[in-house]
């Protein structure tokens, strides 16, 4: 390649914060999108080369021939982007879909992509034809971008707007799409490669969950146990816990305290008790997938866990679910010991506004 951006160039970050900001607090104002739930992608276009850069700089694009396809189609020749890519099912962004294309067999991705074909989200610029414009304002890139034409149905312009109270609303009505959030990137900012510039606001709700077992941490030994990740539950209309994901946050003092405070709880691998333990097997029920198990995302990692008996509950802070689980590693907030963990059930979570994702993404398949 031969571009005035070259790999591995590392995306621009964001930091987190509790709630839109005002665009008047910051020199220069604020501009809004909505946070694409994805695979960050900085894309090289040289001729008929084309490059899908991950967020740490790995090539992806033998998984996703598609967006090759559609970059050569749509973007200009000479180029350098960031963005999303995205995969939507049934009007809805589908994460779990998309991490099904990080497979070894080339023949499984192609069926794949011709089955649940992906987009290409953009929302920055760093590079057109021989111009690097990574110190050019962001309001003179996103300036640029407008005139690229990307309309989709396979590359789309992210939507943005620098009115607080459409940012707002959006964070309000977009996760029924299955987005992620709303982010906030300085106008007057150059693009700053690995740098934490831009503002995010996500969703965080609470729930009640079950907790089912641990896993031990990998630096844990027999002398010195440490508590790895919290197993969580819910229990489905048929009365079956469902894994739904881990907590895993805490510091190497509490994940030895948590040992000892759980150790009452731990079913003997033998005895009667575990036999009867809801994911006995390692099976979590009705999901096809068992929580100790290995995969390809784990490769060689152990994931056993060590079973519990099923008596706490403990309070949690999630951002959204992906289908039956929870998205990303929840917040546990505090024990629950005034709830039965027969009462932890999928009811008690709040259901997102409906909104259109072909609103967002014109003619992307799946996004009707």
């Amino acid at each position: 390649m031969d571009l005035p951006v070259l790999p591995p160039t590392l995306p621009m970050l964001a930091k987190s914060v509790s709630g839109v900001p005002d665009p008047a607090a910051v020199d220069g104002g604020l501009v809004f999108e909505p946070k694409w739930d994805g695979f960050r992608a900085i894309v090289y276009r040289d001729g008929d080369e084309v490059r899908l850069d991950s967020r740490s700089a790995k090539p992806m694009e033998r998984y996703f021939p598609d967006v090759v396809a559609a970059v050569l189609d749509a973007l200009p020749e000479r180029c350098v982007v960031d963005g999303e890519i995205v995969l939507a099912q049934g009007g809805r962004l589908d994460f779990e879909a998309l991490q099904q294309r990080i497979h070894p067999a080339a023949s499984r991705v192609a069926r794949l992509a011709a089955e649940t074909p992906a987009s290409l989200v953009v929302f920055d610029l760093l590079a057109l034809g021989d111009d690097d414009v990574t110190q050019e304002p962001l309001s003179r890139r996103q300036e640029l971008l407008a005139g690229l034409g990307l309309d989709g149905p396979h590359v789309h312009l992210t939507p943005r707007t620098t009115d607080r109270a459409v940012a707002q609303d959006w964070f309000a009505v977009f996760e029924g799409a299955g987005l992620d959030g709303v982010v906030a990137k300085p106008l007057a900012a150059p693009y700053q490669p690995n740098k934490r510039v831009m503002l995010k606001v996500k969703h965080e709700r609470t729930a009640d969950v079950v907790l089912a077992g641990y896993r031990l941490h990998k630096t844990s030994t027999p002398e010195d146990p440490l508590v790895g990740s919290l197993l969580l539950g819910l229990y489905d209309d048929a009365g079956a816990l469902q894994f739904v994901g881990v907590a895993a946050s805490f510091p190497m003092a509490r994940r030895a305290e948590l040992v000892a405070e759980l150790a009452p709880l731990v079913l003997d691998p033998g005895s009667p008790e575990a036999a009867e333990h809801p994911w006995a097997g390692w099976e979590s029920p009705g999901s096809g997938r068992m929580p100790g198990a290995q995969s390809r995302w784990s490769g060689t990692k152990d994931l056993s866990f060590v079973p519990l008996r099923v008596e706490k509950v403990l309070e949690v802070a999630y951002d959204h679910m992906e289908g039956s689980r929870f998205r990303h590693t929840v917040q546990l907030r505090r024990w629950r010991t005034d709830r039965e963990p027969g009462s932890c059930t999928y009811e008690q979570l709040e259901e997102p506004v409906s909104y259109r994702l072909d609103e967002l993404l014109p003619g992307a398949p799946g996004a009707a």
